[in-house]
């Protein structure tokens, strides 16, 4: 494995790897299932260490050891998901109590039956499934315009985001409204674009990780750190990041707690970069 001239990138991936190792025992992952995922954390340690070789070759390769966690990041998502269902543990009350003591209510249960315009409905949905525009966009903008440093300083923003919900979702497993509540129904989600999310979702959605909401956090971190390498491109990528944040509660995906908490990871995640020099 390289260990020389590691970038943020590399290192932050590596830790992670590294506290997804150490987080099988507690969570109660064993036999064939931790010794597959303690191979997939190896394996994202083992590509991080590379990275630096990766880049210097160049083409192809270089692309691969600049964009490898995003490239990961379904398995990675996913692997997170299978290590909550193995402990089987949500703190899906305890974010409803706090969403009921903050708003009064239960938002991602109300706000749809309260406005079930299907011209809203369709903006929001668009707007949360612009989260795949969003994460590609922001550091393909700058790598197709030459700009490699600045590509890759947009995807270590953004996987730090990722890393930080990840953790927290292995330490407070909340699985969201989409699994513990009853659906709302009415003509907002009858649209096609709502009927669409929906079925995405029950293909490829994680149990556990809601809070917070790590669609919020990684768009506000690609839309800032897009915005430092291209100001139109980091615009348009605000714009599409303010309705996915107000998707993910209009939709049902999120609690309210959630995306309110995913502003915050991103934010911090933001501050601490730039304190840290990282991204």
């Amino acid at each position: 494995m390289v260990v020389n001239g590691l970038a943020p990138l590399d290192r932050l991936s590596i830790a992670y790897a590294l506290f997804v190792a150490g987080a099988l025992p507690w969570k109660g992952v064993t036999g064939a299932d931790a010794a597959l995922q303690l191979l997939a954390a190896l394996a994202l340690a083992a590509v991080a260490g590379l990275a630096p070789w990766l880049r210097r070759r160049g083409g192809a390769a270089a692309f691969c050891g600049d964009f490898y966690p995003l490239l990961a990041l379904f398995a990675l998502y996913q692997q997170v998901g299978a290590l909550n269902r193995v402990h089987g543990l949500s703190f899906d009350l305890e974010a409803q109590a706090w969403e009921a003591a903050l708003f009064g209510g239960q938002p991602s249960r109300t706000w749809m039956a309260a406005a079930p315009w299907p011209w809203l409905s369709t903006l929001l949905h668009g707007g949360y499934l612009s989260y795949y525009l969003i994460l590609a966009a922001a550091p393909l903008g700058p790598w197709a315009q030459g700009n490699r440093a600045g590509a890759r300083r947009v995807v270590t923003a953004v996987m730090a985001a990722f890393y930080a919900c990840y953790v927290v979702f292995l330490l407070l497993p909340v699985a969201g409204p989409r699994y513990v509540l009853p659906p709302v129904s009415g003509p907002a989600a009858e649209t096609a674009l709502a009927q669409l999310t929906h079925r995405l979702l029950e293909g490829g959605s994680a149990w556990g990780t809601a809070f917070p909401s790590s669609h919020v956090a990684a768009s506000l971190v690609a839309s800032v750190a897009a915005f430092r390498e291209s100001r139109p491109l980091g615009v348009g990528l605000g714009v599409l990041s303010t309705l996915l944040t107000f998707g993910t509660v209009y939709g049902g995906f999120h609690y309210l707690v959630d995306a309110l908490a995913g502003l915050l990871a991103g934010a911090l995640t933001l501050l601490a970069l730039r304190r840290l020099r990282l991204a």
